[in-house]
């Protein structure tokens, strides 16, 4: 048997049981269903919805991303007040069809950021840009650090997480300040790519979530094998003399040597050695025995980094930023490219950081 839950007219839901045989006959529609099962979003078993088993529901400020009743009450389409989750949704309930296939969803244009801004998205984007956005931004960050000197460890400061596959903070770049952005330096806003590609649903098939195939942007980035391979610039963004190289390497190179910078900096200004885990929380800890790597018995909460200046916060903040942007690199690029660089720069002033080469776009 398959079974298809459906979002009727009238906003109640059917479990229709449909044999294997006809099942065949559908094609399209066992297509898609098996395409979103396949995905992040159907996987019942990932840690995005199982993490809260143990509980026995997802909390409310979790819910509206980390279950599909949770993203209904978030939109109003289960007939609540549209743009919060009025209590706790159910666990083993991921992002579902009708949770974005709704009437809610469909006349969704206004999204509202981490930072306070409000973008309009008149696309079927708008749903993706709901979850999409980080829980985070520069004013997160400038509100903890208000008032402290820069180069002094504030024991109230602790590391601030954007969160996961911050896409649509990315994309929109400096309009919503979803990376950490400095003072007195300018930021790409909204990357603008060619109409038919402009969308998240344009380049991602919005059931599997994967990328289009890369025949279909090899018309104009002639020579590129993969989407990795495509370059946008002639300079050598990483000062590493290839400039042959995709933007996703310059990208990963300069991600790279702020991770560096970051370890120096913790050592020589605050004089505690600091290690990054991107599979544990809260990611920054002290390298207790000054290796370099977060090692088993380092990477644990109670070990974590409490030895912050607000000039490592902010290189930190762009640092995991980027480590969980994995698609910074057709999102925005030259947005991802500013905040590395200028988290560079910035420590570059206090730290033994070369940035011989770069180039800022």
């Amino acid at each position: 048997m398959f079974y298809f839950r459906l979002a009727l007219p009238i906003m109640s839901l059917i479990f229709i049981a449909i044999p294997a045989a006809q099942a065949q006959d559908q094609s399209p529609v066992t297509s898609i269903v098996e395409s979103w099962i396949a995905s992040p979003h159907g996987d019942r078993t990932s840690e995005a919805f199982v993490h809260w088993n143990e509980d026995g529901a997802v909390p409310q400020d979790c819910a509206t991303c980390h279950s599909g009743p949770g993203l209904m009450d978030f939109l109003g389409a289960d007939g609540s007040l549209a743009g919060k989750v009025d209590a706790p949704a159910p666990t083993g309930s991921p992002i579902d069809c009708v949770a974005c296939h709704n009437k809610s969803a469909a006349e969704l244009e206004q999204i509202t950021f981490p930072s306070g801004v409000v973008m309009t998205e008149a696309s079927p984007s708008a749903i993706c840009m709901v979850c999409h956005q980080g829980r985070a931004s520069s004013d997160s960050v400038n509100a903890a650090i208000a008032g402290a000197d820069d180069d002094s460890i504030n024991g109230e400061l602790g590391f601030i997480n954007v969160h996961y596959a911050a896409s649509a903070a990315t994309m929109f770049g400096g309009a919503v300040r979803g990376g950490y952005q400095y003072d007195g330096k300018t930021y790409a806003e909204r990357f603008a790519h060619v109409p038919d590609f402009n969308t998240c649903t344009t380049c991602h098939d919005p059931h599997t979530t994967k990328v289009v195939a890369i025949d279909q942007c090899s018309t104009c980035h002639q020579g590129a094998e993969t989407v990795r391979d495509i370059r946008i610039t002639p300079a050598d963004i990483d000062g590493d003399g290839d400039t042959k190289e995709g933007i996703r390497a310059e990208i990963e190179s300069l991600h790279e040597k702020l991770g560096e910078a970051v370890m120096v900096y913790a050592k020589e200004v605050s004089g505690k050695a600091i290690v990054y885990d991107a599979h544990a929380y809260p990611y920054f800890f002290n390298d207790l025995n000054e290796n370099g790597a977060a090692d088993p018995d380092e990477a644990k909460f109670p070990n974590r980094y409490q030895s912050w200046t607000p000039r490592l916060l902010r290189a930190a903040y762009n640092y995991q930023f980027l480590a969980k942007e994995h698609g910074a690199y057709a999102h925005n690029p030259r947005y991802a490219i500013q905040l590395a660089y200028d988290s560079l720069e910035d420590l570059s002033s206090k730290a033994a950081v070369d940035m011989a080469g770069m180039t800022r776009p």
